[in-house]
């Protein structure tokens, strides 16, 4: 390795940082090199991130996007912070295979107690895809352990993102997504149109059709329930998650909900299932799970998955992530799931929510912006043209707020413990964004 680039014992320099960073890191969703130089970040609190140098004379930015919507009491936290800290005096890994401890079994506990039932067993892993990934191995397993090998297709609706692993890729939009490089290699799924915002008939028939179509081939209907997020930030009416369960049912079919981005009370119930009061056979989660402090998913079933797949020819579920519930992240999930419930977040959620309807109201009306719409702690501005992410994250910055806009898309999801000065700065980015978009 060449001297100059020996780092060890010494403080970076920003334009140090920038240099190895274009060298060496490769970004999400980017080329290698970048084409863009990223900000970099020192430090973190509340809801600001600390910039190591200037942007736009900005110092310091507030985080509109809650670190891919898993930060949602914001950042060092002193209550997060002290899960973590006396954890790590304890031990900060194990080997999940042959032992347990207390921070995972807590939180599988915990878990059970506040999804809807009859989840009862849970799965712990290190990314939502890979939850995803447990998820598909679940329900094709089930139906080989039970005898019927040919369900082992899946069935979702256009516009849903599921990950970037393999199997999650299959059920990703397979025309609009970011995965149309796999056609042709990836599992084959089927998929029908995207939902309606509002409850159709039509369309509920047209998912009971299909389910019964090829219910002899289906292992499970996987979708996000109420707010398909990277896919396209599209929400839908709660009716069509009691559609499928009931579709499901009639045909023998699993039904998966992914709720990795929608769990813990981003929609405005701690799970979108429970807009619907229904419950799946399958669900994942993830992101705010340890309220962005660390990587952890889990994927809880019903016992009658869990039976099935134990009671066949194989009788494990054949899937040993080596970092499986590691005692940190389970510690400050327990500590985040807590903190969470043990304040009125209900009334947060909806304290965002009236923020963002007011603040982005006008920016509707502006040349180019297709549509504005907000559900909880999502609001989101709908361009009727892709967006020039540098120039839409630049105006953001210039407002003093970090934003990700994609495709034709620039929203927030902000912290819950956002002021309302704060939300309106951010409604004022979006704005900003738009209009430079």
């Amino acid at each position: 390795m060449p001297e100059q680039h020996l780092v060890r014992d010494r403080q970076l320099s920003p334009d140090e940082l920038l240099r190895l960073d274009r060298e060496h890191v490769w970004h999400p969703y980017g080329p290698m090199p970048g084409r863009a130089e990223p900000l970099v970040v020192e430090s973190a609190s509340g809801v600001r991130l600390r910039l190591a140098r200037p942007a736009h004379g900005r110092t310091e930015l507030i985080d509109g996007m809650s670190s891919w919507w898993s930060a949602v009491h914001g950042y060092n936290h002193p209550v997060l912070n002290k899960a973590v800290t006396e954890q790590l005096g304890r031990m900060s890994h194990v080997m999940f295979g042959g032992l347990t401890h207390e921070p995972a079994v807590r939180l599988a506990a915990r878990l059970v107690e506040i999804t809807p039932e009859p989840l009862r067993h849970v799965f712990l892993s290190d990314s939502g895809s890979v939850a995803v990934e447990v998820a598909v191995k679940m329900c094709l397993q089930y139906w080989r352990s039970v005898g019927r090998p040919a369900k082992q297709r899946l069935l979702t609706w256009r516009g849903g993102y599921h990950g970037d692993t393999w199997q999650p890729m299959a059920v990703c939009d397979p025309d609009g997504g970011m995965h149309q490089l796999w056609q042709g290699v990836l599992p084959r799924q089927l998929f029908v149109r995207e939902p309606p915002v509002e409850y159709e008939e039509a369309y509920a028939d047209e998912l009971r059709a299909a389910v019964a179509r090829h219910a002899d081939e289906l292992a499970a209907v996987i979708v996000e329930p109420v707010v398909q997020g990277a896919g396209g930030m599209r929400f839908h009416s709660p009716e069509y998650l009691r559609v499928l369960r009931e579709a499901c049912d009639a045909h023998d079919v699993l039904l998966v909900f992914d709720e990795i981005a929608t769990g813990f009370g981003r929609t405005g119930t701690l799970f979108a299932a429970d807009q619907a009061s229904v419950s799946p056979d399958v669900m994942c989660l993830g992101k705010a799970l340890t309220g962005g402090y660390l990587t952890m998913a889990a994927t809880l079933c019903t016992s009658r998955v869990a039976d099935g797949i134990s009671q066949g020819e194989v009788p494990v579920l054949a899937h040993g992530p080596t970092f499986m519930a590691n005692p940190l992240a389970a510690a400050v999930a327990c500590a985040s799931i807590d903190l969470l419930l043990g304040q009125d977040w209900q009334q947060e959620v909806k304290r965002l929510e009236a923020g963002l309807r007011d603040g982005l109201a006008e920016t509707g009306a502006l040349p180019g912006v297709r549509e504005v719409r907000v559900l909880g702690g999502i609001g989101v501005v709908q361009l009727d043209h892709e967006v020039d992410m540098a120039a839409a994250t630049e105006a953001a910055v210039r407002e003093g707020v970090w934003l990700r806009p994609f495709r034709d898309l620039i929203y927030t999801m902000p912290p819950y413990v956002t002021s309302d000065e704060d939300l309106a700065r951010i409604c004022g980015a979006v704005t900003a964004a738009a209009t430079a978009g």
